[in-house]
C-alpha cells in the first residue's frame, strides 16, 4: 500500500503540472525594447506573443504602433517616459494631460494599459535634479489619469536598479541607502496611497559577474547549491533571485510598507557577448531564464513572500542591436527577428515543458559566503571569462516524464539533492517520518521522491532533473520508479 500511495502521489503531481499548464500565467511579462533597426512589424509581434505564455509586455515608451498592435489581445501593456520627459511632467500638469490625452486615451481600453512606468532607474541616476522632479512628475501623470476617470484601472510608477539598496545581504538586512531616504519615502507613500507597484530590476548575472565563482553561477541559476543561510530570519536561500527580491522586500518593510507589491520589471541573462565577459553563453542564458519560468510556475514564492509568484518581465523579447556598451547588451533577446526562438524556454504554447540546458557547477564542501551584490544598472568593467562545460541534457518529452536517479550516485550528493529539491518548497512531509514514502528510510528513496516531485513542480522542466548530472528522465510509470528506487517488490496487482 505504501508504495501505491506513493505512486498517486507522483501520478498527482504530474496531473497537478497539466493543470498549470492549463492555467494563465499572469506573472510572466517580457520587455519589448526598440534600439534596433531590424525589429519586425509590431504587427508581427503580436502575433507572436499571442502564440506564448507571455501575458504582459513591457515598453520603454508609448510607440503608438505597437499599443495599437496589441489592442484586443488581451495582453497588458506596460508603457512608459523617457527621463528627458520627468522635468516637464514635473513642472506643467497640463504637459502630463497632455501626455495622457496623446497615449492613453486614444488606445485605451481596446489596448490594456496597466501600468505607466515614469523614467527608468532615475533615483540611481546620480541627476540631483531629476531625483526630486520623480515624485511630482508622477502625481501630475496620476492626476491626469484621475481627470480621466482612469485613475483605479492605469497605475502610475517608477523602475529602481538594485542600486537604491544600500544593504542587500544578508536579504533580512535590506535597506535602502539613506543619501536619497527622504526622496524614496515620498516615491514609497505614492505607491502605497496610488495601489502601484515597487519596480526593481534584480539581476543575477550581475551578481556572477561580480563573484565568478562556481557556487555562485549555481546560485544564481537555480541550480544545486550549498545555500546561503540568512541568521537574521533563519532562512536558507537556494537561488540569488529569491535573495535579491527579498531584500527590496525587506528594505520596503523596514520603511513601514509591507502592503506595497513588488515588480519586478527586468531580469534576464545574456546568450553571448565578448571575449573578456564572464558568464554569457547560450547554456548559462537558457538555464537562468529557464528556471526563473519554472520557480514562477511553481508558484511557491520568496521565502519572504511565500505561496505567489512576483510578476516578473523578462529582459528581453528581441536584441537590440543598436545598443552601446560590451557585447552582452545585445544579446538579451529569447526571440529573433524573423520570430524564431534564439533558445527554447518553454514560452511558446506548442511547448509543455521548459527545455532549460542548465551548466552545473560542483559545489564546494564549504563554500564561503560572499555578500550580495548589489545590482548595477549597466555593467562597466568585465571580468575574467568563464568556460563553462557543456551538460549532458536530457531529451525533452511533451508528457508521461519523470525524474530519477542515475546509477552510482553517493548517498552524500543523494542527501545533497535531497536538500536542495525540499528547500524549493515542495511538500516533502511524505518521506519525513510517519508519512506514506518513508519507508524504506533510506536517502536514495527520499532523494529519488524529492528530485521526481520538484522535477514535476518546476512544469517539467528538464533542466530541473539535472542535479549536477546525476539524474535523468523516464517514460517509466511511477510505480516503476518507486520499485527502481526503494527496492521494494511491486504488490500483487
Amino acid at each position: 500500500m505504501t508504495t501505491i500511495r506513493c505512486a498517486l502521489a507522483l501520478v498527482l503531481a504530474s496531473f497537478l503540472h497539466s493543470l498549470l499548464l492549463a492555467k494563465s500565467e499572469p506573472f510572466i511579462g517580457i520587455n519589448y525594447g526598440q534600439v534596433a533597426d531590424n525589429l519586425p512589424p509590431p504587427s508581427a509581434t503580436a502575433k507572436l506573443l499571442q502564440s506564448t505564455y507571455i501575458e504582459k509586455v513591457r515598453l520603454y515608451g508609448a510607440d503608438p504602433a505597437i499599443i495599437k498592435a496589441l489592442a484586443n489581445t488581451g495582453i497588458g501593456i506596460v508603457i512608459g517616459t523617457a527621463n528627458g520627459d520627468v522635468p516637464a511632467l514635473a513642472a506643467d500638469p497640463n504637459f502630463a494631460g497632455n501626455w495622457i490625452n496623446s497615449n492613453v486615451l486614444p488606445y485605451y481600453p481596446s489596448s490594456k494599459i496597466i501600468l505607466i512606468t515614469v523614467g527608468n532607474e532615475v533615483m540611481t541616476s546620480g541627476d540631483q535634479n531629476l531625483m526630486t522632479q520623480i515624485l511630482p512628475a508622477m502625481q501630475n501623470l496620476q492626476n491626469a489619469l484621475n481627470g480621466a476617470s482612469l485613475g483605479g484601472k492605469i497605475k502610475v510608477s517608477t523602475v529602481h536598479s538594485m542600486a537604491v539598496l544600500k544593504q542587500s545581504e544578508p536579504p533580512s538586512s535590506g535597506s535602502f541607502d539613506p543619501s536619497f531616504a527622504d526622496l524614496m519615502k515620498g516615491l514609497l507613500e505614492f505607491n502605497k496611497d496610488t495601489g502601484s507597484p515597487f519596480a526593481i530590476n534584480p539581476y543575477p548575472y550581475f551578481a556572477y559577474r561580480s563573484d565568478p565563482r562556481p557556487d555562485t553561477l549555481a546560485f544564481c541559476l537555480f541550480q544545486p547549491n550549498s545555500g546561503r543561510f540568512d541568521s537574521g530570519t533563519n532562512i536558507k536561500y537556494m537561488n540569488m533571485f529569491d535573495a535579491q527580491v527579498d531584500a527590496v522586500r525587506s528594505a520596503l518593510n523596514s520603511m513601514g510598507f509591507q502592503d506595497i507589491e513588488i515588480v519586478v520589471a527586468e531580469t534576464g541573462w545574456p546568450y553571448k557577448g565578448d571575449s573578456n565577459e564572464v558568464g554569457p553563453s547560450v547554456e548559462n542564458a537558457k538555464a537562468y531564464n529557464g528556471n526563473l519560468i519554472s520557480h514562477l510556475r511553481s508558484m511557491v514564492g520568496t521565502p519572504l513572500m511565500p505561496g505567489k509568484s512576483v510578476d516578473t518581465y523578462l529582459f528581453a523579447l528581441y536584441d537590440e542591436d543598436l545598443k552601446p556598451g560590451p557585447g552582452s547588451e545585445r544579446a538579451f533577446g529569447l526571440f529573433n527577428p524573423d520570430l524564431t526562438m534564439t533558445y527554447d524556454v518553454g514560452l511558446s504554447k506548442g511547448t509543455q515543458s521548459t527545455p532549460a540546458v542548465p551548466v552545473t557547477p560542483a559545489v564546494p564542501n564549504t563554500p564561503a559566503a560572499p555578500k550580495t551584490p548589489v545590482t548595477p544598472a549597466t555593467p562597466k568593467t568585465p571580468a575574467t571569462p568563464a568556460t563553462p562545460a557543456t551538460p549532458k541534457t536530457p531529451s525533452p518529452s511533451n508528457n508521461g516524464t519523470w525524474c530519477v536517479p542515475k546509477s552510482g550516485v553517493s548517498d552524500a550528493q543523494f542527501q545533497a539533492n535531497l536538500d536542495y529539491a525540499c528547500g524549493q518548497g515542495i511538500d516533502c512531509g511524505p518521506i519525513k517520518s510517519g508519512g506514506d514514502c518513508f519507508e524504506p528510510n533510506t536517502v536514495a528513496s527520499h532523494a529519488a521522491y524529492a528530485m521526481n516531485l520538484f522535477y514535476q513542480h518546476s512544469g517539467r522542466n528538464p533542466g530541473a532533473c539535472d542535479f549536477l548530472q546525476t539524474a535523468t528522465l523516464t517514460s517509466k510509470n511511477p510505480k516503476a520508479i518507486i520499485l527502481a528506487f526503494t527496492l521494494l517488490e511491486a504488490p500483487e496487482e
